[in-house]
């Protein structure tokens, strides 16, 4: 299998670092933390370097890339720390584009290009426990479309969103509804998240909502495996620049008159860290890759994934703070700032146990190994 980028990825791979580079640095960063952790200013310039449309439909207005492209992107911005939650426009395009009737998809999916709207997905429930199917909020026919009746956690930039991809039952089933945040009986009450990002809890009461598609199960499970897809690439670049600064940390830091890197023992340390970084970036190809796949096939090449990349985020976080000593987990150094990062993304989507767990209920007899 040929895992080399084309020239056209590595050209995207450059304007985007170029861009956390020089766009996004850690002072700019700690501001939008500070202004609330989003800034629209940023998710425009986003926009301007032709993100949001980069897996859009062509027919609506986008470039019409694939999952590598977005992958290649997910790990640059994850380099920077980037708050504004790009991967959401990802999972929204490919919802649309796979399961929403024409209209739909030709009123959302050119502003979602353009990045004039933000359509973040808003599925989590108290008493879900990251089971998809667990879903208490209710869908009811309208005369003018339907209504929806929700309370929704942690939804990213939920406050600050222009519509939200909301799974609820209908009929006993499963449906995914498309709720603009203005419509009314939508309410949002933001709240800055621990890695500075912004969440917010969204009630609905008889919100109008427009029908998505009525097989909501497979439209959600098609959601978040694009999520985890965006996540697991997302904390690659997240561990790269840890690794780095672990190591240009361990360069300048002296103990009894020489660098701390020229330790045995703590260059075993950095080798660990290293190799669980490589583990994890195998692993975020494989989850890109498979999102293709049949549903089921997807279902677990994605909770495969997070398994380890959620034990590789835990490994990198930890050791990097370690080897750091104390000022690893002061709020003025940046490494603090990755390690609360790796935390919070382990949970997100599902953390370790509850994807080990999948994975575990979808092996066969012979768990894949023998044919």
């Amino acid at each position: 299998m040929d895992f080399d980028f084309s020239d056209d990825q590595e050209q995207l791979r450059d304007a985007v670092r170029r861009w956390v580079d020089k766009g996004y640095g850690f002072e700019r960063r700690r501001a939008i933390v500070a202004a609330g952790g989003f800034e629209r200013a940023a998710y425009g310039e986003l926009a301007e370097l032709g993100l949001t449309a980069l897996t859009v439909p062509e027919a609506h207005g986008g470039l019409g890339q694939g999952a590598i492209d977005a992958m290649v992107v997910m790990e640059e911005l994850g380099r920077g720390m980037v708050l504004e939650p790009l991967a959401h426009a990802f999972i929204a395009s490919r919802v649309l584009s796979a399961h929403a009737p024409a209209a739909l998809q030709a009123a959302w999916l050119p502003r979602i290009a353009s990045g004039e709207a933000l359509v973040v997905l808003a599925q989590q429930e108290r008493k879900a426990r990251y089971r998809l199917e667990k879903c208490e909020a209710k869908a009811a026919p309208a005369q003018a479309g339907y209504t929806v009746t929700a309370t929704k956690s942690i939804v990213p930039a939920g406050d600050m969103a222009d519509a939200y991809l909301v799974p609820a039952q209908l009929d006993g089933r499963l449906a995914l509804f498309l709720v603009e945040r203005s419509a009314a009986g939508a309410t949002a009450q933001g709240y800055g998240t621990q890695d500075g990002s912004r969440a917010a809890e969204v009630q609905l009461q008889n919100a109008p909502a427009l029908l998505v598609t009525e097989d909501g199960l497979a439209a959600l499970e098609l959601a978040v495996d694009t999520g985890i897809a965006a996540l697991c690439a997302e904390a690659v670049g997240v561990m790269d620049k840890s690794v780095a600064l672990t190591v240009d940390y361990m360069n300048q830091r002296k103990q009894f008159g020489v660098a701390i890197a020229s330790f045995q023992a703590l260059r075993h340390r950095v080798a660990d860290m290293k190799m669980q970084l490589e583990l994890a970036r195998s692993m975020s190809y494989y989850a890109s890759l498979m999102l293709g796949a049949p549903a089921s096939e997807r279902r677990m090449a994605l909770s495969r994934a997070k398994v380890q990349l959620g034990q590789s985020m835990r490994y990198v976080g930890q050791q990097m703070v370690q080897l750091h000593g104390g000022i690893g987990v002061t709020d003025e150094y940046i490494g603090s700032h990755y390690f609360k990062k790796l935390t919070q993304m382990e949970m997100t989507f599902g953390d370790t146990l509850h994807h080990l767990g999948e994975v575990s209920a979808r092996m066969q007899d012979t768990a894949g190994v023998f044919a």
